[in-house]
């Protein structure tokens, strides 16, 4: 070694001796004392602290101490503790416990009739647990959390989602294809404050720290709690105050830890048609404290089978009188529609709590989870004075595995395939895939697209993206050019400019379909349900958060305009039929002022880089507004018009997990305006229809520079069918919306002279209403819409809600 390397590492080596100066590693397994056979979970604890860990699948387990003289104890249900007094001045290796197995009783039990003995357990239970939640104001406790997904080939990922390969039978073996793992400190305080920090966090290399960011926190169910939330569903919990109304309970046996007898009680809904837990919850006798549960999701929890098995274990532990989670376990397995095999694995150890102590007012905000900046910079200095759950062959195995994949080298073939839309040449450089090469349309004829698209270079603030397209019909280049820098330590501000001179969508805004979609319909059918214009121009805008609610925008506007025409009647059949005319609209040059803001009261989470918003499945209400100024003589326009607009999203959660989402948009217009830039009330085309739309109207069929419009939608799911208890239905979980939708536009007199066209409008409120029908694991429903006024030839319709079109 040269004299600089061994000075480097020198300094390395005193910075870690400063840093954790008095840190000693304790490494140990604990098994069964006659089989040998490990102790899946066990618990250890260091006497007398709030300091201990659980053990892995293998029995093994890590304690990170100061140097000096401990108890450590190891205990298991079933199986007397045992403490052994250890004195740490250097790395311990084996400190391995060998538990003696007690007595298991099955229950000899006289049973009078009507009595069941479990449900007096119970209910000592049930006030244990209100006596407990009384006492407990506050806790701090740190976690450690590791994840593991599991699946029949290696996967792939961004900053947002996981991509899992297609394939493989039931019998093929699922791998570690990514691990994750974080450090964090969470806090809790009643009645419902929560905040999770992660200090330090670490993955496989082929997943992005952004994904990272599930803590022992609010993310983490706690079987104390009346009720859980899982798969959007909540569910009583075993001793919730309900439980005994909901759940049947049978004691299986009872064993002991140490002296104390402890109670297994199997329990499952009382009707299998309820959604809730089914399996096994330990209860210790005198005390009545919920120690242990080892549960899984019934059929009715799981919506649709997707998951084949949703496994749940948690332990709890008596600190300062009260029981609170030690660790959480939560183990997935899904089988989707036969074509992806999938597992999660969630394993999360509690420490180092610290009860109803005064936590600072400034830890509870909007952001509910924060990883700090320097979270992922941690190295394995950090690592070694953190406790852990120490890796298992298999997972030590898949790290060396994954990182040599991450390590070789990219080819163009790697990421390519013919159904995609997008090649990525590297982690942040893609361009167009053959599915979005080419689109169709009467007025361009044939087209050929590309897109070269750059997202998140300079340390995921700079996204930008070039599209380019061609049409032989009409024989015209488009461009369309974006950029956009964040700013701040979340990126929460951002500068945009947009420079375009391509093929609009006439009234886009309402027009909810993929291009895939019409160009098929095009040429298939030759009835094109989109009209088209040129617009060329830019725009510019800086919007950002000005307080942690408020979000504004400020920006301006430059665009031409003008008519598109057809230039083909090409298709694959209809030969003979032509196609029906592209509308005019008019000719204008728009330069606009643009003000708005967004004000939203949900809670966010910060991953390291960027705030996401999430409700967490409670209720919600989102506001927005924005003004947009032309004038002829200020800003050279040819028109002279002040918009206002303004929305509103409600959604509310009503039965268990039913909901009612309410959108709400309101248009009004001081001026005048050019056809193309009224707005279009969203119609639909035949037989496919979008969520938040006019079912019962087509496309730019009614329009206005006025307008008010209200969706309103209740997805009952499947609550109404299982509240009714209707026979044989409850148990299809047959989804059932309620539609509802109401407008009125209109427009003004010096608008409608400029049109090139005469504009229908609602001059009174137009009401139409349905109802939706699905089943939980189709991705699509059957929507019936009547119109209820303004009736004529097209007063019900039929059609599928697809969200994939």
């Amino acid at each position: 070694m040269n004299k600089s390397g061994f000075l480097v590492s020198l300094i390395s080596i005193l910075f870690s001796v400063l840093i954790f100066p008095q840190q000693v590693l304790i490494r140990g397994k604990v098994t069964d004392k006659a089989t040998g056979q490990p102790l899946i979970f066990a618990n250890i604890r260091i006497s007398e602290t709030f300091t201990g860990t659980a053990a892995n699948i293998d029995g093994e387990f890590e304690l990170k101490v100061d140097k000096g003289s401990y108890k450590i104890i190891a205990s298991y249900i079933g199986y007397y503790s045992d403490t052994l007094t250890i004195n740490t001045t250097q790395q311990v290796n084996n400190l391995n416990f060998k538990l003696r197995q007690t007595e298991v009783i099955l229950p000899e039990i006289v049973v009078n009739p009507g009595v069941n003995p479990a449900l007096e357990i119970i209910r000592k239970a049930i006030d244990k647990k209100n006596f407990i939640r009384s006492l407990l104001k506050s806790s701090e406790v740190e976690a450690y959390t590791k994840g593991i997904i599991r699946t029949t080939e290696d996967i792939t990922s961004n900053d947002n989602s996981i991509g899992v390969g297609v394939g493989g039978n039931d019998t093929t073996e699922l791998i570690i294809s990514a691990i994750l793992e974080n450090h964090s400190i969470n806090y809790f305080e009643r009645p419902d404050k929560y905040k999770s920090i992660v200090i330090a966090r670490k993955q496989s290399a082929n997943i992005p720290p952004s994904i990272n960011i599930l803590t022992g926190g609010r993310l983490i169910q706690n079987f104390y709690e009346n009720d859980l939330n899982f798969l959007g569903k909540d569910l009583p919990s075993p001793i919730s105050d309900n439980a005994l109304d909901y759940y049947y309970y049978r004691i299986e046996s009872t064993s002991y830890k140490n002296s104390q007898k402890i109670y297994n009680i199997f329990m499952e809904p009382n009707l299998p048609s309820d959604p809730g837990f089914t399996g096994n919850i330990f209860i210790a006798d005198s005390t009545y404290d919920l120690i242990k549960v080892d549960l899984i999701l019934n059929r009715a929890a799981n919506t649709g089978g997707v998951f084949d098995t949703v496994n749940i274990f948690q332990q709890f532990d008596e600190f300062s009188g009260i029981q609170l989670p030690i660790d959480y376990r939560l183990f997935v397995k899904a089988n989707l529609l036969g074509l992806v095999r999938i597992g999660f694995e969630l394993n999360t150890i509690l420490f180092n709590y610290k009860i109803n102590q005064k936590i600072p007012e400034d830890i509870f905000n909007k952001a509910i989870l924060t990883v700090l900046p320097d979270a992922d910079d941690k190295d394995s200095s950090y690592w070694i004075s953190t406790p852990t759950i120490p890796n298992t062959p298999e997972e030590q195995a898949a790290y060396i595995r994954i990182d040599s994949l991450e390590k070789a080298p990219w080819s163009f073939w790697d990421n390519f395939s013919p159904l995609s839309t997008g090649i990525n040449l590297s982690k942040s450089i893609s361009v167009s895939a053959p599915l979005s090469l080419y689109h169709f349309s009467r007025v361009e004829g044939h087209s050929l697209d590309f897109g070269f698209f750059a997202d998140d270079l300079f340390n995921k603030r700079f996204n930008s993206s070039l599209k380019l397209s061609y049409g032989f019909s009409d024989r015209k280049f488009k461009q369309d050019f974006n950029a956009g820098y964040l700013l701040g330590d979340y990126r929460t501000w951002e500068i945009k400019l947009n420079a375009f001179n391509k093929l609009k969508v006439l009234f886009e805004d309402s027009d909810n379909y993929g291009e895939l979609l019409s160009t098929l319909v095009t040429l298939i059918s030759k009835d094109e349900f989109r009209d088209y214009y040129y617009s060329k121009g830019f725009v510019f805008a800086v919007e950002g958060e000005l307080f942690p609610v408020l979000k504004v925008r400020t920006g301006f506007s430059n665009k031409k305009d003008n008519s598109a025409f057809v230039n083909t009647n090409y298709s694959f059949f209809n030969r003979d039929k032509e196609y029906r005319s592209n509308p005019l609209i008019f000719p204008s040059t728009i330069n606009a002022i643009n003000v708005g803001f967004d004000i939203d009261f949900r809670d966010y989470i910060e991953d390291g880089y960027f705030r996401h918003r999430t409700s967490l499945g409670r209720s919600f209400v989102l506001f927005s507004g924005d003004i947009h100024y032309s004038d002829k003589n200020i800003l050279g326009s040819d028109l002279n018009f002040k918009v206002y607009e303004f929305k509103s999203r409600v959604f509310i959660r009503t039965i268990k997990s039913a909901s009612l989402n309410l959108n709400i948009y309101t248009r009004y217009t001081d001026g005048t305006v050019a056809y193309q830039d009224i707005y279009s009330l969203p119609g639909n085309i035949d037989a496919i229809f979008n969520s938040e739309t006019f079912r019962t109207l087509r496309l730019n069929e009614i329009a206005g520079d006025k307008v008010f419009t209200l969706n309103l939608t209740h997805n009952f799911r499947d609550e109404l069918f299982r509240l009714l208890n209707i026979p044989v239905i409850k148990n299809w979980e047959v989804m059932l919306s309620l539609i509802f939708n109401m407008a009125v536009s209109d427009l003004n007199e010096s608008t409608q002279q400029i049109s090139p066209h005469q504009i229908k409008t609602f001059k009174h409120p137009f009401y139409e209403l349905g109802f939706g029908i699905g089943q939980g694991i189709i991705p699509f429903k059957i929507e019936f819409m009547w119109k209820l006024n303004y009736r004529d030839g097209n007063n019900f319709r039929v059609g599928l809600n697809m969200p994939l079109l």
